[in-house]
């Protein structure tokens, strides 16, 4: 007891509690059950901590082309023989290292990888997927065709009829281009595969009235194309899907779709004539008068 009973509030306003760690229950803290944790923390009113989930992002194709290939001028017409086709050659042997080295990485995912087999694979995968197109077997088309393709695909054939027929191939399908990427980390490796493929087609297309739109089902044509197929490599149950097609500034413009009108039955001069005439009669009459007025 203080000797001076005076300023005995301020002295115990002076006076803080401190609130020292249980060190022992620190050093348990490891060893509590979940229910021990909760009723710790129900005990000192603290709500128990919400376990964090976070959506899962899987990434299953690539947002555009890695590095896209760009097609010789006249790719198709001239010949090996002629010095736009040696010139070809050689740009093809430049770029051939780049292409070698995705390949032996491709090889690191797949143990069996052949460049011949795979162009027969795209090439039965291009025919198959225009056959679901035409179809419109969106099942389908989402194993043939990646996310990022498909949209361009099925937005342009709603509401229309496609008939399309695989005739013949004028060469055999070539792999031109080959590009390995990593997203995000560098063991996540997709990898994308440009085919030169050189067809013949019939293609025809119907608006939903059954008018031809475009093409013709009995005319076939040469058709010159560049298919990039894309593969998750690090992906165990990865495919090969259809990414994109590549289409030159050289590559001469498709032919306009055929588009049809509604005819409205046009007026005759006679009848405008007519009409003229019997409205000036009605402007040049004099108005009519009360009867009692005139009396």
């Amino acid at each position: 007891k203080h000797w001076n009973p005076k300023f005995k509030r301020e002295r115990r306003l002076k006076y803080v509690k401190i609130e020292l760690p249980d060190y022992e229950e620190i050093r348990l803290k490891d060893r509590l059950t979940l229910e021990e944790m909760r009723s710790k923390l129900k005990e000192k009113g603290i709500a128990p901590a919400r376990p964090w989930t976070e959506k899962p992002v899987f990434i299953s194709c690539s947002g555009g082309l890695f590095e896209p290939y760009v097609p010789p001028e006249g790719d198709g017409k001239v010949t090996m023989l002629s010095k736009e086709g040696a010139l070809q050659r050689m740009r093809q042997l430049e770029k051939k290292g780049r292409t070698m080295l995705a390949i032996r990485k491709v090889r690191g995912f797949e143990d069996d990888f052949d460049i011949t087999e795979f162009a027969e694979l795209a090439q039965q995968i291009y025919i198959d997927t225009h056959k679901a197109l035409a179809d419109m077997n969106k099942d389908k088309l989402h194993e043939l065709v990646t996310e990022y393709c498909y949209p361009d695909m099925v937005y342009s054939a709603r509401l229309k009829t496609i008939k399309w027929q695989f005739l013949k191939s004028l060469e055999p399908p070539r792999v031109v281009h080959v590009r390995t990427e990593g997203m995000i980390t560098k063991e996540n490796v997709m990898a994308q595969i440009t085919l030169r493929l050189h067809t013949q087609q019939t293609l025809a297309v119907y608006d939903r009235f059954g008018r031809l739109m475009y093409g013709s089902e009995a005319m076939a044509k040469d058709v010159l194309e560049y298919v990039v197929f894309e593969k998750h490599l690090a992906n165990v149950y990865g495919t090969w899907r259809i990414h994109a097609k590549i289409i030159p500034d050289w590559m001469p413009l498709r032919e306009p779709v055929l588009k049809t009108y509604v005819q409205y039955a046009e007026e005759t001069p006679q009848e405008e004539e007519k009409t003229t005439e019997v409205a000036k009669e009605a402007a040049g009459a004099p108005p009519p008068t009360d009867a009692l007025a005139t009396i």
